[in-house]
């Protein structure tokens, strides 16, 4: 079993959805309810491959999802750059 992490102070930031993110709950079939849902159950989070995102470990309808959120220090909001299933 995990250990959950201690999550960071951008955690709590109001959500900034991004266009980007929008298509793509349309092309994926997921709705902004379902986005908040999926981050209220996360179990983790690791740095992304693009310096200053991060990837958001969850699940979604009983399968693995990765979030992947950039935080604006600036604006104190957390932008959600993007979601999809892990095969």
């Amino acid at each position: 079993m995990r250990r959950r992490k201690r999550w960071p102070e951008w955690w709590e930031w109001e959500l900034e959805l991004t266009p980007h993110l929008q298509k793509r709950m349309t092309d994926r079939g997921f709705s902004e309810i379902d986005l908040r849902k999926m981050l209220k159950c996360a179990t983790g989070y690791r740095p992304d491959v693009v310096p200053g995102r991060w990837v958001i470990e969850t699940r979604h309808r009983k399968a693995p999802w990765e979030v992947i959120v950039e935080p604006d220090v600036a604006e104190r909001v957390l932008a959600v750059v993007t979601a999809y299933h892990v095969e």
